[in-house]
């Protein structure tokens, strides 16, 4: 990833999950609510065990001539837009990078003959540039589970750059049949919940949803309010496996060190870890043996929140979803208590407080990694609001 200007100022957030719309019932859910995912209507009689954190049925919403993706990420984006209080003549400026691993694969659910013309998947960016008038730079990003996480440190190289001054960037997954029913064969989805780091965990559980940023330039923020910057990213891929983690982790605490040093930041900085914690076996070992190497011996003492617990693996739209909230925790200035782990892994000695604690130093670590070996994190600076 390449130098970034030390102001990518988050100006304006978005949030559809299963815990509702807007940031409001966001927060509201990851202070207050433990929900549990459901069925999946027209695939569990087909693949057993499949289960998934869904957006309420209106929060999405309707009438309009998009897929399901795209009025997810619309959604989000409009309350971006509107919490940033961009002027129609900043929204045409503006550029959208917007990640997602399935795109608008769910359109094709039982289909068995395709119609003719049928519209490309991955289009999100475009269809929501075009809805909200933005003729600036439309880029889709698609590495699967880091997509989001790639999409927004693609933002900060294009403010970065000189490229942009206002990105509206994130992320949008909606369910699709075609990759829970692939989870399902690779016997990787829990059929009670989405538990990270808990010893008798299955698997992970996916959920939907879309969490949209307004980030500008110093330039473009100054008088603004701020939730804060984007300060550093890092990007690595393992090229190990299609789908198993390497299990030595070198490029995972490769691309957290880079975050940490293009923030101009150390271990002892951070305030918080949102990690990427998906409920699976592989990947909450490997995890916590990064976090040991790259927080040293203050990992017991840095406060990870298990956002997966609330809203379920968002897929493409993880990375996006935690960093809206540790803008929200920023801005609140405390770290919600986590669903915690009924009998927590002895092999994941992290801490994951039961009640709220404080937020004592600004900074928090985020990452998200995904098949095919890609990792990326980002450091997030809590500013004031």
């Amino acid at each position: 990833m390449g130098t970034t200007d030390p102001g990518v100022h988050v100006t304006g957030l978005g949030a559809v999950s299963c815990l509702g719309a807007g940031t409001g019932a966001f927060w509201t859910g990851l202070t207050s609510t433990a929900p549990r995912p459901t069925p999946v209507a027209g695939l569990t009689e087909r693949v057993p065990d499949v289960l998934a954190y869904q957006v309420p049925e209106g929060a999405a919403g309707t009438g309009d001539p998009y897929g399901r993706a795209t009025r997810l990420a619309l959604h989000a984006a409009r309350q971006a837009v509107a919490d940033a209080g961009l002027s129609d003549d900043e929204i045409a400026g503006m550029a959208v990078v917007l990640g997602t691993a399935g795109g608008e694969s769910g359109e094709r659910d039982g289909v068995t003959t395709p119609p003719a013309g049928w519209a490309p998947v991955f289009r999100l960016a475009s269809e929501v540039g075009g809805e909200l008038g933005a003729f600036g730079t439309n880029i889709n990003v698609s590495n699967a589970c880091a997509a989001s996480g790639y999409a927004l440190s693609v933002a900060m190289d294009l403010i970065g750059c000189g490229e942009a001054d206002t990105v509206l960037v994130g992320g949008a997954e909606a369910l699709g049949w075609a990759p829970l029913a692939g989870f399902s064969r690779l016997g990787a989805n829990d059929p009670e919940l989405c538990r990270p780091f808990d010893a008798d965990r299955r698997g992970t559980v996916f959920g939907e949803g879309a969490a949209m940023l307004v980030v500008r330039s110093a330039r473009a923020a100054a008088g603004r309010p701020s939730y804060g910057r984007l300060s550093g990213g890092g990007w690595s891929c393992d090229a190990h496996h299609l789908t198993a983690p390497d299990p030595a982790g070198d490029q995972p605490v490769r691309a957290a060190r880079e975050a940490l040093r293009e923030a101009a930041s150390g271990p002892e900085d951070i305030g918080c870890v949102v990690p990427h914690g998906t409920g699976t076996a592989h990947n909450d070992v490997l995890e916590t043996r990064v976090l040991r190497e790259v927080l040293g011996d203050r990992l017991e003492r840095v406060p990870l929140f298990s956002l997966k617990a609330f809203i379920g693996h968002t897929a493409g739209a993880a990375a996006a979803f935690a960093v809206v909230a540790a803008a929200l925790m920023a801005r609140h200035g405390r770290i919600p208590a986590n669903i915690a782990p009924r009998r927590q892994d002895p092999e994941c000695p992290v801490w994951l407080p039961r009640d709220a604690v404080p937020l004592r130093r600004r900074r928090i670590l985020l990452n998200a990694y995904a098949f095919g070996g890609s990792n990326v994190s980002l450091v997030f600076e809590g500013g004031t609001r």
